[in-house]
């Protein structure tokens, strides 16, 4: 983590969980010339847009007065979407019984990308049920081997 998205962590958790929301995830990136700041945040039945710009309103508040950021840089506050990204543990106990996708560092049974069902989490393995063809197979992916995971849309 940066210590930009760590700092705008520390001040923004604050905020939101004040609302009753919870922050899946900070982002800050360079796309072309401009720098974003994108905070995703989520609760129970979804956030509207109206908790966004609540959210945004706060959050830019404080940063005016901590200016940690040197440069000029854009606010986005939204929702993570269906493809929720698994950030924390709690997010994977959160999931179990849906489906996810999984990349992991290295590979694990020759494979370096996954997608199953979420069996189950204790906190230092990840376990998969995936189907190859018709056959179903459980996976378990050490945690420390995740590079990351999200939910994962299923048309059908």
């Amino acid at each position: 983590m940066s210590k930009v998205t760590e700092i705008v962590e520390n001040l923004a958790t604050p905020i939101v969980e004040e609302l009753g929301l919870e922050l899946v995830d900070i982002e800050y990136v360079k796309e072309g010339r401009d720098w974003f700041l994108r905070l995703y945040i989520d609760k129970e039945n979804g956030v509207d847009i109206e908790e966004c710009g609540i959210v945004s309103e706060r959050v830019s508040e404080k940063l005016d007065e901590l200016d940690p950021i040197p440069h000029n840089y854009f606010l986005e506050v939204s929702s993570p979407g269906a493809e929720r990204p698994l950030k924390k543990e709690k997010d994977y106990r959160d999931s179990i019984g849906k489906n996810v996708y999984v990349k992991t560092y290295e590979p694990i049974d020759g494979e370096k990308s996954f997608e199953g069902i979420l069996l189950d989490f204790d906190g230092e393995t990840v376990k998969l049920e995936i189907k190859i063809k018709t056959r179903k197979k459980t996976v378990e992916i050490p945690f420390d081997k995740v590079a990351n995971a999200r939910l994962a849309v299923t048309f059908g």
